[in-house]
């Protein structure tokens, strides 16, 4: 539903995108990741057809975003970064005028309105005027715009940013229900919302694709995949340490003080390797007095960090070649 291929982009000499190949299939929810100036909103307004790209093609289910633009852009629902709008009009009003834009007539443009204003739980602002709303309704009028015409493509730029932690758990709520009859693109600076809603992440830098893959599969590029943590009295520390450290198949221990006369120690695996069964199992061995102890998936902040500093000791940390 998403075809990008060779996409570049040059202002000036500077190269914002530098060649991106890349396809989302219906079903599918994208986290399009990268820090800051790696390119991700230079490419999210090339796939909209809002910037011309220097090199390189968009297709939005099978149309052409230059040459075929208008049906390249009918497919498409945009939150683009601060989901601009009319600050005198209301959202009523604002919703109504997007509907009307988007070819809906009479009775169709009310049921239109009625129908996002529900889902985007817009109803105690309708009649307010948008400059008045708080930052979090501002974007969920946005939202409600990107979606009122049930477009089979949704490209969103931080759909959560300014919202409360209950508006951002409905937002996910929206998009998870929305997510198998369409191909979504999520910009995101929050490495939660990829592990809560995405079923797949690419990370750019510096205008190129560094990753791609599920969550799961990025979090077991994580140096704490499957590490296992556990907190303990300060007098079992060093024992427990010295014990877990003789394992077969843990690579290092590292420690750090916690409150309360506690130590948190965590075991960091070979090769990806179990360790839960067999640290749990020498716990009640040794009968330590054990506060609490759990494994990690993995972080996925340990491997944006290490893709996108261009630090080699955390590449390697990552198993990243």
């Amino acid at each position: 539903m998403i075809e990008i291929e060779g996409l570049t982009k040059h202002f000036g000499p500077i190269p914002a995108v530098a060649g991106i190949d890349l396809t989302v299939a219906k079903g599918e929810v994208l986290g399009f990741l990268g820090p800051n100036g790696a390119g991700k909103s230079t490419t999210m307004k090339m796939v909209t057809g809002y910037l011309a790209p220097t090199t390189g093609r968009v297709r939005i289910c099978g149309h052409d975003v230059e040459s075929d633009s208008i049906a390249a852009q009918r497919c498409i629902g945009y939150l683009p970064e601060g989901a601009p709008a009319y600050a005198d009009m209301t959202p009523r009003q604002f919703l109504s005028f997007i509907a009307e834009i988007r070819g809906f007539r009479g009775e169709q443009v009310k049921a239109k309105v009625d129908a996002v204003v529900g889902k985007a739980e817009l109803d105690l602002v309708l009649d307010q005027p948008i400059d008045t709303l708080s930052k979090g309704f501002k974007r969920r009028v946005g939202l409600a715009q990107a979606i009122l015409h049930d477009p089979p493509v949704l490209i969103m730029d931080e759909p959560t940013d300014g919202l409360d932690p209950n508006q951002k758990h409905a937002v996910r709520a929206l998009l998870r229900a929305m997510a198998p009859d369409k191909a979504i693109i999520i910009s995101t600076h929050l490495l939660e919302e990829v592990e809560a809603i995405c079923t797949r992440a690419v990370i750019i830098d510096r205008g190129r694709v560094v990753a791609d893959g599920t969550p799961a599969e990025l979090l077991a590029r994580s140096r704490h995949h499957n590490a296992v943590t556990l907190a303990l009295p300060t007098a079992q520390a060093e024992t427990a340490k010295a014990r877990i450290r003789m394992l077969a198949g843990v690579a290092t221990v590292e420690d750090s003080a916690l409150a309360n006369g506690l130590v948190e120690l965590t075991a960091f695996p070979k090769g990806g390797a179990l360790l839960i069964e067999t640290i749990s199992a020498l716990v009640v061995a040794e009968k330590w007095d054990v506060n609490e102890l759990y494994a990690e998936a993995g972080r996925l902040d340990d491997v944006f960090r290490a893709i996108t500093t261009h630090d080699a000791d955390r590449a390697r940390e990552a198993r990243i070649s």
